[in-house]
């Protein structure tokens, strides 16, 4: 493959939408993931001399919007002077331990085939649904992370915060999201 296979009049018209949802679930604003989808098209058309065809052109565009996405974390944090503390937000499971850190009563057992419910597309839209009732903070971090895969260097590099303070917000945010989860349990069939 090279530039001249790439076509930049169909860009929007075979990925446009998939690029919206990939944008929406991670920024969860839509005039923000309308902007960021425009910014990577420009951006896109701007770069396609030097488009050199090692990835389809679909990998390529998702690449260039990924980044578009961490600029938008960045500037997020630069004009709102974004400063996570430990105490925002206590720990929702905490009281479901003693003293000496030992479970007050074991952990619910789901009764569900981890094989089974991965690609259940009723189990994709209520974690989606959880992961929604974040925290702007939580829900950045946790998306960064677990669904991006970002190193937690660089996620602690950008958000000015310790590895620690990033271990124990992503701690609490898997903590509420198993609440939520657990509150969803006679939906999943």
């Amino acid at each position: 493959m090279n530039q001249e296979t790439l076509d930049p009049t169909q860009w929007v018209d075979k990925y446009g939408d998939s690029m919206y949802r990939f944008a929406i679930l991670r920024v969860k604003d839509e005039a923000h993931a309308d902007d960021i989808v425009q910014n990577t098209i420009l951006a896109a058309l701007q770069a396609r001399d030097t488009y050199e065809g090692r990835s389809a052109e679909k990998t390529w565009l998702f690449g260039i919007l990924k980044n578009k996405i961490f600029e938008h974390y960045r500037e997020t944090k630069k004009n709102y002077k974004y400063q996570i503390e430990l105490n925002d937000e206590a720990d929702p499971c905490e009281s479901d331990f003693d003293g000496k850190g030992h479970w007050r009563a074991l952990p619910f057992n789901w009764g569900i085939d981890p094989e089974k419910a991965y690609g259940n597309e009723q189990v994709y839209q209520i974690l989606s649904g959880c992961i929604d009732e974040l925290s702007p903070k939580f829900r950045q971090l946790y998306v960064l992370r677990e669904i991006e895969g970002r190193d937690s260097e660089s996620i602690c590099e950008d958000f000015d915060i310790t590895q620690n303070n990033l271990w124990v917000m992503l701690h609490r945010t898997r903590n509420l999201l198993k609440k939520c989860m657990e509150s969803h349990l006679p939906e999943i069939g």
